[in-house]
């Protein structure tokens, strides 16, 4: 059963693989020529510079016009943007659980996201119409796992951390939410089940 308002927690959700898999290398592969080979080595490349991307460092144009210029690509800035953004597929059961939550607790967004998925992501997919306050790295300028995004959403959003439940699939941004004393979950798809029973233990908890 869910708490009342008066008990309401804060639930933090990463979004990559938690709340929306996503696979780059299938949507940008077709902006690579026929004649290229080893095209996901050139994707590689690219996608090892997307931190500059997600921490606001870089202008969307510019990464779109230098990605392009790494995959020997003659498509347009635009056809890069909708290759880019169309990695996406939702996580059906998480967001169950976020339905769930939603009327009676606080949910939040913690993500390293770029400015070419935001604020477009939002649109795409309405349901993160339920999060009502977010924290995206490419706004604030720091990327997951380090420390000052975690103390950035606690100061903003008056978080109290032992009554925050951070859920999100990379091990070492788990560790820095445990840090600052969140109740963590470490998410993986393919055991979902797991993570709802969690679920179910932390909303029976008085």
């Amino acid at each position: 059963m869910l708490m009342s308002p008066s008990n309401s927690r804060t639930f933090l959700f990463d979004i990559g693989r938690v709340l929306l898999d996503f696979d780059f290398h299938s949507s940008l592969v077709r902006l690579v020529p026929d004649h290229i080979h080893q095209p996901l080595q050139l994707i590689d490349k690219v996608l090892e510079q997307k931190d500059a991307l997600e921490t606001g460092s870089v202008d969307p144009a510019d990464y779109a016009k230098w990605a392009l210029d790494i995959l020997r690509s003659d498509a347009t800035e635009e056809e890069f943007y909708h290759a880019w953004r169309h990695i996406f597929t939702p996580n059906e059961p998480m967001w169950r659980c976020v339905r769930r939550l939603e009327k009676h607790h606080r949910l939040l967004l913690i993500s390293n996201i770029n400015a070419i998925h935001c604020p477009w992501i939002f649109t795409a997919y309405p349901e993160f119409g339920y999060f009502k306050r977010s924290v995206l790295s490419y706004q604030v300028g720091i990327l997951k796992p380090e420390p000052c995004i975690y103390q950035h959403a606690i100061n903003t959003y008056q978080l109290h951390p032992s009554n925050t439940f951070y859920i999100d699939d990379q091990p070492q941004n788990i560790e820095t939410g445990k840090s600052f004393g969140f109740q963590c979950w470490h998410y993986e798809l393919t055991h979902h089940g797991a993570f709802e029973q969690w679920l179910d233990q932390v909303l029976a908890e008085t």
